[in-house]
C-alpha cells in the first residue's frame, strides 16, 4: 500500500504530537509536528505539505476554539489546495461544524479512535489524490481505505454501493464482528454527495439510557445537574453530513421509539428545550445481529427496522472470501513492518497455508492483529508458519434467521442465553424476561 505524502500536525501537547507521529508514520512518507501555530504559515511555504491536522485550542485557559478557526482561515488563504482536518473535544463539535463551513475537510474528536483517525486522514488524502490524478485508483484498496477484493460476493457488493452511495437512501450494514462494517460506512460517505461534510459515528451499545437523549439530541444549559453549557448532539453535528449508528441492535427497546421519532420527523429537541431543530442527515446503521429475528422476539421495533434498512447490505465473513486473504495479509504486513521499523518483507507459502486453514471467526480484524503480532515478534525478513500463533476462538452464535418456526427460534434464544451466561439460570431468565419456573419448563420441553 502506497503511503501518502507529508502530514503537518499542529498541537501544543507534546505527548499528543509524539503519539500521532508514531501512529501515522506508517501511512505518510513524512510527518512534521509543530507545538505552536506561530511557525505554521512559514512551514507551509517552505515544506511541500499534503494535509494539515490542526488542533482547535493553543493558549492556556482559552478553550473556545477561535484560535483553530483563525488558523484554518489563514491556511485557506495561503494554501487553499491543502486539506485541513481539525482536532476538537467532544463539547466543541459545534465549533468543528463551523470549521467545516469555513473550509475544513473533516474533524477528529478527542479522545480519538486510532482506526477512525487513520480512516479520516487517508480518506481526505485519497480524495485529494483522486482530484490531482483525475483517474480511478488501480490498487485493490480504495482510496478511502475499503478493501473490496476479487470474490463475486464483494464485487456485487461494490457495484451495489456504487449505485446507492450517491443517493441519500438509508443503509443498513450487517455482518459478523471484524468484517469491516464501519469501514464500509465511511466508504459510502466518501462516495456520497456529502463527502465534504462530516461523518459522525456513535456506538449505540455504549450509550447509557440516562444519557441517550443528551448524546444524540444535545441539551441546553441547566437542563440537568452539571449541564453548565449548551451541548450539540450527534444529530446536529452530522447535519448536512452522515450519521453512522454502529451496533444498532444493542439499542434498548425502550429507547427505540425516541430514535424513530427523530428519524421520521427529521428534527430533534435538545434536552431541557421545547424548540425543534431540523436536521439533514444521511443515515447508515450497522449491526452483527439478526434484526428480523429480534423483531419476531419483540426486541426490536418493526417500524424502526423499516425506517433504517431501505437498502440492506451484508458483508461476507473472511472464511467465505479466502481468495482475498493473501492480499489482505500482504497489505497488513507492509503497514506494520513500516510502523514498527522491522525488516520483514514477505510471508512464506507455509505461512499462507496456515493462515488459509484458520477459521477466522474474528474476520479481517483478527487477521490484522495476527499479522501485527507476527511482525512485532519477527526476527527475519520472511514470516513462516511458526510466526503465527493462532487460536480458534469461538464460532459466531447461531442466528435466528436459521430457524423456520417460532418454536425453533425460542429454543435457539434459550440455548444462546444459556451459553452466554454459562448455565446461570437466574441470569438466563432475567435476560429473556421470563420467570425461573417458565425457564425450567421450557428447558425440559426442548431437552436443553
Amino acid at each position: 500500500m502506497d503511503k501518502f505524502g507529508t502530514l503537518l500536525i499542529v498541537d501544543d501537547n507534546k505527548n499528543i504530537l509524539t503519539a500521532l507521529r508514531i501512529l501515522l508514520s506508517g501511512y505518510f512518507n513524512r510527518v512534521i509536528t509543530l507545538p505552536s501555530p506561530n511557525a505554521l504559515l512559514h512551514t507551509l511555504r517552505e515544506e511541500p505539505t499534503d494535509i494539515v491536522l490542526l488542533d482547535m485550542n493553543f493558549s492556556a485557559g482559552i478553550n473556545n476554539g477561535n484560535e483553530g478557526l483563525f488558523w484554518l482561515t489563514e491556511i485557506k488563504k495561503a494554501k487553499p489546495e491543502i486539506p485541513v482536518v481539525l482536532i476538537t473535544a467532544y463539547a466543541d463539535i459545534s465549533l468543528a461544524v463551523r470549521g467545516i463551513k469555513s473550509g475544513a475537510a473533516d474533524f477528529i474528536v478527542k479522545p480519538w479512535n486510532n482506526n477512525e483517525l487513520i480512516a479520516t486522514l487517508t480518506s481526505v488524502c485519497g480524495q485529494k489524490r483522486n482530484r490531482t490524478k483525475n483517474t480511478e485508483p488501480s490498487e485493490p484498496v480504495a482510496q478511502g481505505g475499503m478493501f473490496w477484493g476479487v470474490t463475486p460476493a464483494m464485487t456485487a457488493l461494490r457495484e451495489l454501493i456504487t449505485k446507492v452511495a450517491v443517493t441519500d437512501v438509508n443503509i443498513l450494514i450487517t455482518g459478523e464482528n471484524g468484517t469491516g462494517k464501519e469501514m464500509l460506512a465511511r466508504e459510502i460517505h466518501r462516495l456520497s454527495r456529502r463527502k465534504n461534510r462530516p461523518i459522525v459515528s456513535i456506538d449505540m451499545g455504549s450509550v447509557s439510557e440516562t444519557l441517550f437523549e443528551s448524546e444524540l439530541f444535545g441539551h441546553v444549559k441547566g437542563a440537568f445537574t452539571d449541564a453548565r453549557n449548551d451541548r450539540t448532539g450527534k444529530f446536529e453535528a452530522a447535519s448536512k453530513g452522515t450519521l453512522f449508528l454502529d451496533e444498532i441492535g444493542n439499542l434498548p427497546y425502550s429507547l427505540q421509539a425516541k430514535l424513530l421519532a427523530a428519524l421520521q420527523n427529521r428534527e430533534i429537541v435538545r434536552v431541557g428545550s421545547n424548540t425543534p431543530i431540523p436536521v439533514d442527515i444521511r443515515l447508515i446503521c450497522a449491526t452483527n445481529k439478526d434484526l428480523n429475528g429480534m423483531v419476531a422476539m419483540q426486541q426490536f421495533r418493526e417500524d424502526l427496522l423499516y425506517r433504517i434498512n431501505t437498502i440492506h447490505v451484508e458483508i461476507p465473513p473472511l472464511r467465505e472470501r479466502l481468495e482475498d486473504l493473501k492480499t489482505l495479509a500482504s497489505l497488513f504486513l507492509e503497514r506494520y513492518a513500516a510502523q514498527y521499523d522491522k525488516p520483514v518483507r514477505s510471508i512464506a507459502e507455509s505461512g499462507y497455508a496456515k493462515l488459509e486453514q484458520h477459521p477466522w471467526y474474528g474476520n479481517i480484524r483478527e487477521l490484522e492483529h495476527a499479522i501485527e503480532k507476527a511482525v512485532i515478534l519477527s526476527e527475519g525478513e520472511q514470516l513462516t508458519e511458526k510466526d503465527f500463533v493462532l487460536t480458534n476462538g469461538s464460532a459466531p452464535a447461531a442466528r435466528e434467521s436459521d430457524c423456520s418456526t417460532l418454536k425453533d427460534m425460542e429454543q435457539l434464544m434459550i440455548k444462546n442465553a444459556m451459553d452466554k451466561y454459562q448455565g446461570n439460570l437466574s441470569l438466563v431468565a432475567s435476560h429473556l424476561g421470563i420467570t425461573r419456573q417458565t425457564l425450567y419448563n421450557k428447558i425440559k420441553k426442548y431437552g436443553l
